[in-house]
């Protein structure tokens, strides 16, 4: 429920265009707007409400936003964690065989919750895993999903696509006795999924949750390596599915951009500022200028598996003047929705790149994790920041913890030191949703336990018993 409040005391960070630091400051929020943000007696004087928040020896700064993570992945997790292909094989099967709408509503309730707790008020998620495999068989899955987010309370933009030419490929329903109906899933049924769920769910809860369009990337080994009518077939329905993100106005977004697919994807009419690439992994110098010349945005995710493969040159795309933004590429397999866990590794992935501790400063990490994503996923006019006419989406960081004391340069604190467990107080469209650090609409114990019993509903359904025996590697350097 929306209400008149006043945080008041509390040290702001707004991340407005003068990224002011206001030492005892207050914020008005009425009609789930933030309506006035300042020093504290003069917002006080102005602002008489129903409801104050005590801010004293706390960093209210805005919401942290997630531009790129998995759904699905939060039931899945380690699973098989030492043998990439193992987890790769068990995504695909459980996003098109393996799981049922109850699965996607308790992971979706399970990852908002670890968001929520983590101060991460909006965040990106591919309906699906690994670049290609998205549960767009049937809309009730997406449903399932946008539901579950939809109770916890946050902001979710939720990507949907087909998988990657060719068609068709096996899907399947569980029936209430446990039996399996296969059957055979093509693009033109997937196009139809993704055009029904924008229909139904972009905008709703309130505008909470939004739906954005995925088509696998294009890369040259596909090209190598498909049957050249597949990869033509491939060509016209990236061309198709990126059609229908600007007919309907939604982000068009793609997962896995390395070594040439950026230069691939500007031939094929793919680029512009309504697209956000993830990885963006070994661009060359002509695809860093392609994303600054047509407005581009990339997802940068330092914490995931690509960018240990390679290295997205995020310093030199922003030095372009590109818009880059922070992604956790979570939950999997070994990385959390701990949005300060990523700032913190983005900083230390550059830095060690360039040997050069000034490399990638606090502010630019918090930019990229709150106004920057904002500007990547077209909601800058909306949330990012703390100003007069945004949307009241607000954290509260307990600065008083040994890690975060003494009470001085408060953005190198949240940035350098503080973890998503400092967050005391969540604010959503001015909807306190996390209080004293516990969820006001939702049980934890209740999300868990019930994502305990679909994660293991799914375990037993595929067989992957084993897949939970991964052995941590005492006494080896390497894996």
């Amino acid at each position: 429920m929306m209400e008149d409040i006043l945080v008041t005391g509390a040290t702001i960070v707004t991340m407005d265009a003068a990224r002011r630091v206001i030492a005892d400051g207050a914020m008005a929020v009425s009609g789930g707007r933030i309506v006035a943000v300042g020093p504290r007696e003069e917002v006080e004087a102005a602002h008489s409400v129903a409801r104050i928040v005590d801010g004293r020896g706390k960093i209210l700064m805005p919401g942290l936003i997630d531009v790129h993570a998995h759904a699905g992945h939060g039931l899945i997790k380690s699973m098989g964690m030492t043998d990439g292909d193992r987890w790769e094989a068990i995504c695909g099967e459980v996003y098109t065989t393996g799981s049922t709408p109850e699965f996607w509503h308790a992971e979706a309730r399970l990852a908002a919750l670890e968001r929520l707790r983590f101060g991460v008020t909006c965040g990106v998620s591919l309906l699906g895993g690994g670049d290609t495999v998205m549960r767009t068989d049937d809309p009730v899955h997406g449903e399932a999903h946008a539901r579950g987010v939809a109770e916890v309370g946050t902001r979710a933009i939720v990507a949907v696509g087909p998988t990657r030419a060719p068609h068709p490929r096996t899907y399947a329903t569980i029936g209430e006795e446990g039996e399996t109906t296969r059957y055979p899933v093509d693009f033109d049924r997937q196009m139809r999924t993704c055009e029904t769920l924008i229909a139904r769910l972009h905008g709703s809860a309130g505008g909470r949750v939004r739906i954005a369009l995925v088509y696998p990337v294009l890369r040259d080994e596909h090209e190598a390596g498909m049957a050249p009518d597949d990869y033509a077939e491939a060509v016209r329905q990236v061309r198709a599915v990126r059609a229908l993100s600007r007919a309907t106005a939604v982000l068009f977004t793609q997962d896995g951009h390395w070594r040439g697919s950026v230069r691939r994807a500007h031939a094929l009419g793919l680029l512009g500022p309504d697209a956000l690439l993830s990885h963006a992994i070994d661009l060359h110098e002509d695809e860093i200028a392609l994303c600054a010349q047509t407005g581009t945005r990339i997802a940068h995710n330092p914490s995931a598996v690509a960018s240990i493969k390679g290295r997205c040159p995020a310093i030199e795309l922003m030095e372009a003047g590109v818009v880059v933004a922070l992604g956790s590429d979570a939950t999997a397999p070994d990385r959390s929705g701990d949005m300060f866990r990523h700032m913190q590794q983005a900083m230390h992935y550059h830095r060690r790149h360039y040997r050069d501790a000034s490399v990638l400063p606090v502010g630019k990490a918090l930019e990229m994790a709150t106004i920057d994503a904002a500007t990547a996923l077209g909601l800058a006019g909306e949330i990012g920041s703390l100003e007069p006419g945004k949307r009241a989406d607000a954290i509260l960081v307990d600065g008083r913890r040994a890690h975060l004391a003494p009470a001085n340069m408060p953005v190198h604190r949240v940035v350098a030191f503080a973890n998503g467990n400092d967050v005391e107080t969540v604010m959503v469209d001015g909807e306190i949703l996390l209080e004293a650090g516990r969820p006001t609409r939702v049980d934890p114990l209740a999300i868990a336990l019930e994502a305990e019993r679909q994660a293991d509903l799914m375990i037993a359904r595929i067989g992957a018993q084993d897949a939970l025996d991964v052995a941590p590697g005492w006494g080896r350097p390497r894996g």
